[in-house]
């Protein structure tokens, strides 16, 4: 008997759990979502504003239209979020008090890249989204063909660049022209040629040591290209269109211009055998006559020629006979 009673004691108090859970999960469903029970954060380290807490509660209201929160399906709403080109990740949730809760993260640009014509932001993951066209987040600006397989180490430049002081005063932009890469620079009108996306500190360090050594004395219009592509040695490329660069342009000029010379000394020598062929080629046709060797084309040996012929006939007849 005990234990019939315990068995329809345990199974009163679970029909009466479930009569109180259902009837709390209906009243908890029948509840409106208002303005004041929806909680959005952005949880970006760097504040960016792609999208704002107005763009989000209007997808929600989209998403449920009744308000209630029975109706709220949070897998498709959380989906729908994520979808957003600006939004790296989205977590939607709600409270037993039926608070609506959404932790957004969104994407932090790391550079404005333009190719073919298109601009577009690229975040630390190497990842495309579309610009805005009510924002407009500061970065830096990548022109040229950059390959998507290259956006992850170009972001990783970037932040370098932003992190170092020396580097982020000077460089304000990258371009890429064919395979080299090229950092625009805030001073004068140069730029600096690193090649590759290898070794970027050491050439960054190079740069460095060749402004604070020797570009801080100089004016910075000299140049129009410094080149660190290269390992253990910095190549300048002069301004032509700087007053100061004339004599040295000048000298560099006369130099190139004595330095074909022996080049051109090698042509003459090559016109000089066809030359020497159409000489030769006129006694050939003579070779029925005389078949006799090439000293018949000096004319000072024609005259011993003759004479040895006309001797040795009169020799041959005399053994002869």
């Amino acid at each position: 008997m005990k234990k019939k009673y315990r068995i329809l004691k345990i199974a009163v108090t679970v029909i009466i759990l479930g009569l109180l859970l259902s009837f709390s999960l209906k009243r908890f469903s029948s509840q409106t979502i208002t303005d004041q029970k929806i909680s959005v954060k952005m949880n970006e380290k760097t504040p960016v504003y792609f999208i704002d807490e107005k763009d989000v509660r209007a997808i929600v209201r989209k998403e449920n239209p009744s308000g209630k929160v029975g109706d709220l399906n949070i897998p498709a709403l959380e989906k729908k979020i994520n979808a957003l080109p600006a939004v790296d990740s989205a977590n939607v949730y709600l409270n037993l008090n039926g608070k609506l809760n959404l932790d957004i993260k969104q994407r932090v640009p790391v550079f404005r890249l333009n190719k073919d014509g298109k601009d577009f932001y690229v975040d630390q993951k190497g990842i495309e989204f579309p610009i805005s066209k009510t924002y407009s987040h500061p970065c830096m600006l990548v022109t040229g063909n950059v390959k998507p397989d290259e956006y992850q180490k170009l972001a990783e430049l970037v932040e370098k660049i932003d992190k170092d002081d020396f580097s982020k005063k000077f460089f304000i932009g990258i371009s890429k022209y064919k395979d080299d890469y090229n950092l625009l620079t805030s001073e004068g009108n140069y730029k600096v040629e690193i090649g590759d996306l290898d070794n970027i500190e050491f050439k960054v360090k190079g740069f460095k040591a060749f402004v604070e050594k020797y570009l801080v004395y100089q004016d910075p219009q000299k140049y129009n290209m410094v080149s660190v592509k290269y390992q253990n040695q910095i190549v300048t490329t002069l301004n032509p269109y700087f007053k100061e660069n004339d004599s040295i342009l000048k000298a560099g000029n006369k130099e190139l211009a004595k330095a074909p010379i022996p080049t051109a000394a090698k042509k003459p020598e090559l016109a000089a055998k066809p030359a020497e062929k159409k000489k030769t080629t006129p006694p050939s046709g003579k070779q029925k006559e005389n078949i006799k060797p090439k000293t018949v084309t000096q004319p000072k040996e024609t005259k011993k020629t003759e004479k040895k012929p006309v001797a040795a006939k009169p020799k041959a007849k005399v053994k002869v006979e």
